[in-house]
């Protein structure tokens, strides 16, 4: 896998442990390393996630701002999926999905989420063509704006 994508999975680990052992409710959906230098981390609450919440949880990251710049943000319409519980809650949607090494002679699909289950989800892309696409293989996945993206 890529440095940056271990990378990413690290920084998930302990930002996730941190901030959610510390604000109940919170759900750290993803980490992405923007640059060498900066990360974003994606949260969301049940109760929404606004401006007040992002600066407490920054609050929390302090000790990461000696090395990175710290974004905290919703999800927004591309919500990040990262765990089986994301895709599961997203089947029937359209999403994005970017992985580390090929399958099927392809990184990336876009297609709608068939089934998911704890070890790999199901892409309905192209013409009918159903792809199993393991977790451990996923760098990236997103919702697809379905609405902005006609």
């Amino acid at each position: 896998m890529a440095p940056v994508h271990e990378k990413e999975k690290e920084l998930t680990r302990e930002v996730a442990g941190t901030v959610e052992r510390q604000i109940p409710g919170v759900e750290v959906l993803a980490v992405e390393l923007l640059s060498p230098t900066r990360f974003c981390v994606f949260i969301d609450h049940p109760q929404g996630v606004d401006h007040a919440l992002c600066a407490r949880v920054t609050e929390l990251l302090r000790g990461y701002l000696n090395t990175y710049t710290v974004d905290v943000s919703s999800p927004g319409i591309e919500r990040p999926l990262r765990k089986p519980a994301h895709f599961r809650n997203a089947v029937g949607r359209k999403v994005a999905v970017r992985t580390g090494e090929e399958i099927g002679g392809r990184k990336r699909f876009r297609g709608t989420v068939a089934a998911a289950d704890d070890d790999a989800l199901a892409l309905e892309v192209a013409d009918g063509e159903r792809v199993e696409v393991p977790y451990a293989a996923i760098v990236r996945g997103n919702l697809i704006d379905e609405v902005n993206a006609r």
